[in-house]
């Protein structure tokens, strides 16, 4: 029914949920009927003068309870009869939005060639199942070198190794950089698994204050002075959480700082490959400063774990494989040809672009969901940070999203040496379908504009 309207005058309820009650009683009043389109989003939000996300809200409010159904590239259609008061109680959503995982592929064709290289892989499963020298075979490292020249990076095979994941390979630099009580510096807001590294060794993290290009070269600067510290750790490209890029001219600034103060940069560039736009990561600025980390979870996917790691000199290299090998034994052969075989026959690079297009829509999505100017990202990053609005707490918001069923994660997991600030991180990435995110984004959106009295109401 393209012409079906709602008459707000016999509901005094927000306008998302009046939406859903209203197509509610037309069913019952027979006005609509199982089948009936109704009108597109943006051309009700127009006809009736409210915001598109609201319609959008009142949509999804319908179609959990039952009364609509949405089909991509169709339209919304009624779907049959209300669902009972009780039936909507136990209408919750499900999402866990709080890893920071790349969507999963879903193309029949990509998940084909992936199949493909597993099969090739397991042609010679046998002697994949012996032990392996450390740091990757010639093969392995060819695909490295092939991979990394991405991001203009060519180093020599006596600096470039294999390792399993960018945790292990982290854990293999600061432990052999730092010892316990020694100082790392890092960004005031940073990546969690860097924090959990450190505590581990013993290492003690300091914050550097942050403006809109990352850390500052005074804050650096004066933290050479203060503490002495042995290395900087910088996740320069999609920061995790706050999504930020270090500008080029600010890695070139930090650079400067860190070589007059003889100081190691441990570079985790975790989501480097996934920018068109190519900024020169810090290995290339400062090679013989940078350890330069490239995991493949974040541009491939989280299970395989491999990470190709740059180091700033052969010489340099020699403890860090000491470290890794004592810990780790070596790389999983199979993993590792499973990488390789990737690289070489295309389907590292398809996967890639289907991560770059699928993330760019659910960030469309989101924008289009959420309040203009309520949080921060990057078109290519798979997570919003949102600060929150007063009253809300990141305490309060959090457990609100946790009761609905949503996942998010607070501030106080990537905040180093200060108060940390009311802002969550919300992941959009990961095995959840855009209509599980577009789901916990309405809900997210409707909670970011009430207060938190008035948004527990709607649970």
């Amino acid at each position: 029914m393209a012409d079906w309207t709602p008459d707000f005058a016999l509901s005094d309820k927000p306008r998302y949920l009046a939406i859903a009650d209203l197509i509610a009683a037309d069913i019952r009043s027979g006005r609509l009927a199982v089948g009936d389109r109704l009108p597109p989003q943006r051309v009700l939000a127009k006809r009736v003068g409210i915001d598109f996300t609201t319609v959008a809200r009142g949509y999804e409010e319908a179609r959990k309870r039952g009364l609509v159904t949405a089909r991509v590239g169709q339209g919304t259609f009624v779907a049959g009869a209300p669902q009972t008061t009780q039936m909507r109680a136990h209408a919750r959503l499900s999402a866990d939005l709080t890893m920071n995982l790349p969507p999963e592929p879903t193309d029949p064709a990509l998940l084909d060639m992936m199949r493909e290289g597993l099969v090739a892989v397991a042609r010679d499963l046998v002697p994949r199942l012996r032990y392996q020298g450390f740091g990757g075979s010639a093969e392995d490292k060819d695909a490295a070198s092939s991979w990394l020249g991405r991001r203009a990076l060519v180093p020599a095979q006596d600096r470039l190794f294999v390792t399993p994941g960018a945790h292990s390979a982290l854990h293999g630099v600061f432990s052999i950089l730092a010892k316990p009580g020694d100082v790392i510096l890092c960004e005031a807001i940073t990546y969690p698994g860097v924090r959990s590294i450190a505590a581990q060794l013993g290492v003690r993290l300091v914050g550097l204050a942050m403006d809109e290009d990352g850390v500052t070269p005074e804050a650096l600067e004066e933290a050479c002075a203060r503490h002495a510290p042995k290395a900087i750790y910088l996740n320069p490209t999609l920061q995790n959480p706050t999504t930020l890029t270090i500008p080029e001219h600010r890695r070139t600034a930090l650079a400067a700082v860190a070589r007059a103060n003889e100081l190691p940069i441990v570079e985790d560039d975790a989501y480097g490959f996934l920018p068109t736009k190519k900024i020169s990561p810090f290995a290339a600025i400062a090679p013989d400063l940078t350890w330069h980390v490239a995991g493949l979870a974040k541009c491939i996917g989280a299970g395989l774990r491999a990470a190709y790691v740059v180091a700033p000199s052969a010489r340099a290299a020699w403890p860090f494989v000491a470290a890794l090998r004592a810990a780790t034994v070596m790389a999983s052969p199979l993993t590792v040809a499973l990488a390789t075989r990737w690289i070489e026959d295309g389907a590292a690079d398809a996967m890639l672009r289907f991560i770059r297009e699928e993330t760019a829509a659910r960030q469309r999505m989101a924008t289009e969901i959420l309040p203009p100017g309520s949080f921060r990202a990057d078109p290519l990053s798979f997570n919003l940070w949102i600060p929150l609005p007063p009253p809300w707490s990141r305490s309060s918001f959090v457990g609100q999203m946790r009761e609905t069923g949503i996942g998010v994660v607070a501030s106080d997991a990537f905040t180093v040496g200060s108060a940390p600030t009311e802002a969550v991180r919300v992941c959009i990435g990961g095995p959840s379908t855009r209509d599980e995110i577009r789901a916990a984004l309405e809900f997210i959106g409707h909670a970011l504009t009430e207060p938190p009295e008035l948004a527990s109401a709607y649970i």
